[in-house]
């Protein structure tokens, strides 16, 4: 006992022995923090925020820039008695408001500044410049806002907002009432756009007036400008696509195929990106995310999920080739449908009105028989022992042409999509005894497949590059230098022979080419386009009941045929067959962008005069109306 006594004393007193020497090194013998400014009540560090990096699209054109404003910031703890009122008066606040907002920067942190009021007129700034020496804890805080030249792209650039809190204590860079960047490019790209804060240090004296910098400037250091960025994006071309789809809902996704590059990336309804700019954008920011029917910041290009519908009867085509159960040379009769079973709902109907006459790949494309695919599509299935590994098989094919995940574009939003393989089916069926025909829906894009606009286009590129595409990405420069990531950089191959693709491309160019190709009358003379349109069922839920609205229009199409400039890919929700509007919206997109004009204007006008919204909107009241009164 007596022993760990004596043990006990020796480590009490070394372990104040140790705390002593450490104390007598920071207070005597370390300086490293007695130059701190921070720690000099006189000194308050100013903050200089840096110019913000432009963004122009393709052709150098100015989408976003800087404008200057000036934020009132607060130190909470260095608040003395100030002339309350007066403040107030000048800002055109309440006193209650004035103590909400002081109340709020001390919680955030007593000794921090905060931001108090955003944005002053210049009215104001000049009026205040020369009075804040009266308000203790109160200055004036230069700051860089946003400006837009064009009314467009709004999904694509985003916007930059306050840091909060939260934010804020989980990045030691920002301080709240800062800004960053939110949704779209400037997310994305924040730390290339923000570039580097840089400080002063500037001295008081008891009247709170600066009176030079601290220690001659020595701990200050300079901001660093942010980096510029040129966008992929043609604004041209997407403002064009903006306007076509006026008055409708949906996206257009256009991409340069052999790189990879977005070239417009279109959702509708959108909003004006001048919007949330200026002290109104947390009013506007709101307007828009509770106007529940249009969902303007609902981003359709990249994260509504839809079936593809018969654009993706190519791919079937494609895995059936690839697998060997179907040649070139393989004809298929279709009788008004596909039958799939005994029963008398086991029917699939079919429009390509060929009534029995054998037919093969290239007319079953362009007539988009449903009766061929459904054909090609349960002999890859069934190549295989068992159902379940035919489905794996096929499912692995589809997903190496971008499909049912995400692409990885430099956008901060998007969804995966769905292609089901055989673990998906067995959860639905515990007996395991579900079949080809089961999902013969897959065959014609329907079932359980879902995809976005943005993967529709990438397959499409894949298939203009006959096996491999490059991921979709926005931003073509940084800082005038090339992006040289391999993500964006490397080709992904689809693992399908590129022998296999020119049938399959020849069908494409006969739905435009070929009388009785469903887009014949979307042509382009001149231009040789390849493309596919696609009907899709559209349902919704009104009052918990199952309700059929008008089919969503789609349509996929590349072009030139050889050596393709331009893929895309156009869904207009409630727009009805591929061929009535989706068509025609692809063939224009293309059309301005390869020539920079339109040669059937009739054509434009008729597309861009449609008002499908207001048709949605009535039919979905009569609806209402309906369940109302039952």
């Amino acid at each position: 006992m007596r022993n760990k006594g004596f043990i006990l004393i020796i480590l009490t007193i070394g372990s104040g022995l140790f705390f002593i020497a450490r104390l007598f090194y920071l207070q005597v013998l370390d300086d490293s923090f007695r130059g701190n400014p921070l720690n000099n009540a006189a000194v308050r560090a100013k903050y200089e925020y840096p110019r913000r990096g432009y963004i122009y699209d393709r052709n150098n054109k100015l989408l976003v820039a800087n404008q200057t404003s000036y934020d009132i910031m607060v130190v909470p703890n260095e608040i003395r008695k100030i002339d309350t009122l007066e403040f107030c008066e000048i800002l055109s606040i309440e006193k209650e408001e004035f103590i909400k907002r002081v109340h709020k920067a001390k919680k955030y942190s007593p000794w921090l500044p905060s931001l108090f009021l955003q944005q002053l007129s210049k009215e104001d700034y000049a009026i205040l410049q020369e009075k804040m020496f009266r308000y203790k804890g109160f200055y004036i805080q230069k700051r860089l806002l946003r400006e837009y030249p064009y009314n467009s792209a709004a999904n694509v650039l985003g916007y930059i907002s306050q840091v909060n809190e939260e934010m804020a204590k989980k990045n030691p860079y920002y301080q709240s009432g800062e800004l960053i960047g939110y949704q779209g490019v400037e997310k994305y790209y924040e730390k290339e756009l923000r570039g580097v804060k840089g400080v002063k240090y500037i001295k008081r004296n008891i009247l709170n007036k600066e009176i030079g910098p601290y220690k001659n400037g020595k701990f200050d250091t300079l901001s660093v400008a942010g980096k510029d960025l040129k966008l992929s994006l043609d604004v041209n071309l997407q403002q064009y696509g903006e306007w076509l789809l006026r008055n409708k809902k949906g996206g257009i996704v256009a991409i340069e195929p052999h790189s990879g590059e977005i070239l417009a990336l279109i959702t509708a309804p959108s909003y004006n990106p001048s919007l949330m700019v200026g002290r109104d954008r947390s009013k506007n920011f709101n307007k828009l995310y509770l106007d529940k029917f249009n969902k303007p910041l609902f981003d359709r290009s990249l994260q509504a999920q839809y079936s593809p519908g018969s654009t993706f009867k190519m791919v079937n085509g494609l895995i059936a080739l690839q697998e060997g159960v179907i040649t070139t040379n393989t004809t298929t009769r279709c009788y008004g449908g596909y039958k799939y079973g005994v029963r008398k709902e086991a029917f699939m109907g079919c429009h390509c009105h060929t009534f029995g006459r054998p037919m093969k790949l290239e007319e079953a494309i362009y007539k988009s028989c449903n009766t061929f695919f459904s054909t090609a599509y349960r002999k890859a299935i069934e190549k295989y022992p068992s159902a379940a590994e035919g489905m794996d098989a096929w499912s692995q094919h589809v997903k190496k042409f971008g499909l049912g995940n995400y692409l990885g574009y430099d956008l901060p939003v998007g969804q995966k999509g769905l292609i089901p393989d055989a673990k998906y089916y067995n959860r639905y069926y515990p007996l395991k005894n579900w079949k080809a025909v089961t999902t013969i829906s897959n065959a014609i894009g329907q079932g359980e497949i879902l995809t976005t606009p943005i993967q529709l286009a990438n397959m499409t590129c894949a298939i203009a590059n006959r096996g491999y595409y490059f991921t979709p990405h926005i931003v073509k420069e940084i800082d005038r230098k090339p992006i040289d990531n391999p993500k964006f950089t490397i080709p992904k191959k689809t693992g399908i022979d590129s022998t296999y693709f020119e049938p399959v491309i020849k069908g494409m160019q006969l739905v435009f080419e070929k009388k009785g190709g469903t887009a014949y009358y979307s042509q382009i003379k001149g231009i040789e386009i390849c493309g596919k349109t696609g009907t899709v069922e559209n349902f919704i839920s009104i009052e918990g009941k199952k309700t059929q609205l008008a089919d969503h229009s789609i349509f996929i199409a590349f072009a030139p045929k050889d050596n393709p400039k331009i893929a895309v890919a156009v869904f207009v929700e409630n727009g009805g067959f591929g061929s009535r509007i989706a068509a025609p919206i692809a063939s224009l997109m293309i059309e301005k962008y390869l020539t920079n004009s339109i040669q059937n204007e009739w054509r434009e006008k008729k597309v861009q005069g449609i008002n499908l919204y207001e048709q949605e909107y009535n039919k979905q009241l009569e609806l209402l109306k309906a369940n109302a009164s039952k």
